[in-house]
């Protein structure tokens, strides 16, 4: 069923009339598990959205379920009834790998505000694809990195099996300097993890390395602290962002993880983005919520430029990237990837809530491992 925001200030400027000159396809995870990144992710962009001041822009927004063969059959009424001319949306990338190929394949663009595959990173790139959050392993190579430095030298390591999973321990893998006490995956949407952690307990890891984003997370994070297991956790931003801080409370607390984003990077737009989020909704931004405003900027910098139905000249209006990142300077590298810098975040209590603050640089302008194998 097609959903528009009917609540807030955003959606009411973008639930125009079927006549609007371009129409976005947003299918991303409003219900089950995993509906917290796809709400933040929807909610940023629909803020930037209304603050570019444009009344040209539809966005048709679908629930996927975090079900591949749902999202799937949106792309292909979305491509086919709707006529969109740019989607978006997607979290998982199980999903995105279910979608973007044959979207693009159909000369629709898609514009990552999350998921980024290997697969569409590297051989399986594309013109059209371009992704605005990073490539997957980014903040795993960043968080394996933060370990050398932080002289780990048994790292057990431990993600879900599907795409965006393997993609995370092959990037902490890439550029961490020690060895393995364990090397893990678990069920994608695990919720039990006493077995997990009875194995970390006897493996003699001096650290613990994990992707566990949404509710998995939660989940590990509560069992882990409860069970007495005294070793270091490391994690990427997915597993300590603001939705679930939250829920997870003291037991996150300390915890150092990598992020491209934070809400203290000191710039205009990102001070400007943090408070009129909050102010909209009632709650901090998130990671997820960032990349939505961005993804939103950058489309609408691009229109500004060309139409979509000039293909060429809308693509190179993308590949320029002229807007204001809530994360300072960006530009895509040769595949449509982020060239970026990641942080090292800490857990932190600020009066009663928990969030993260900057404590350091883990890579600085770092692209990924696939953009060579990338011929477009």
């Amino acid at each position: 069923m097609k959903t528009f925001l009917m609540a807030t200030a955003a959606a009411a400027l973008c639930a125009t009339s079927a006549m609007a000159d371009v129409k976005v396809g947003m299918i991303t995870t409003l219900s089950g598990g995993g509906a917290g990144l796809g709400i933040d992710v929807r909610d940023g962009f629909m803020l930037a959205i209304a603050q570019s001041g444009r009344d040209d822009i539809e966005v048709v927004i679908e629930d996927d379920q975090r079900k591949p063969d749902i999202a799937v059959q949106l792309s292909d009424k979305m491509i086919q009834s709707e006529r969109v001319d740019i989607m978006t949306g997607i979290i998982w990338s199980n999903l995105a790998m279910a979608v973007v190929p044959a979207a693009v394949n159909q000369n629709v663009f898609y514009l990552s505000p999350n998921a980024g595959p290997s697969a569409l990173a590297g051989r399986g790139c594309h013109q059209n694809y371009f992704n605005v959050a990073w490539q997957n392993d980014n903040l795993h190579e960043a968080a394996g990195a933060y370990a050398n430095e932080a002289a780990y030298k048994n790292s057990f390591i431990m993600a879900p099996n599907y795409p965006a999973g393997q993609d995370a321990l092959t990037g902490y893998k890439r550029m961490y300097g020690g060895a393995l006490a364990g090397e893990v995956f678990t069920k994608l949407g695990q919720t039990d993890y006493a077995a997990e952690i009875a194995q970390i307990r006897a493996s003699g890891a001096d650290s613990v390395y994990f992707f566990l984003p949404g509710g998995m997370g939660i989940s590990f994070l509560k069992q882990y602290a409860d069970s007495g297991v005294d070793i270091p956790v490391v994690g990427p931003a997915f597993s300590f962002d603001q939705g679930i801080l939250q829920a997870v409370g003291d037991a996150a607390m300390g915890v150092i993880n990598t992020s491209q984003w934070n809400k203290d990077i000191d710039n205009p737009t990102n001070a400007a983005f943090v408070e009129t989020f909050q102010a909209e909704y009632g709650r901090l931004p998130s990671l997820y919520a960032s990349q939505g405003f961005d993804t939103a900027n950058l489309l609408v910098s691009a229109l500004e430029k060309a139409d979509p139905s000039d293909a060429d000249a809308f693509r190179d209006a993308l590949r320029a990237a002229d807007f204001d990142s809530t994360r300072g300077d960006f530009a895509f590298g040769p595949n449509h990837h982020p060239v970026q810098t990641i942080y090292a975040r800490e857990v932190i209590q600020e009066g009663d809530v928990f969030t993260n603050k900057i404590v350091g640089v883990a890579l600085e302008n770092h692209s990924d491992a696939y953009a060579a194998d990338c011929k477009m």
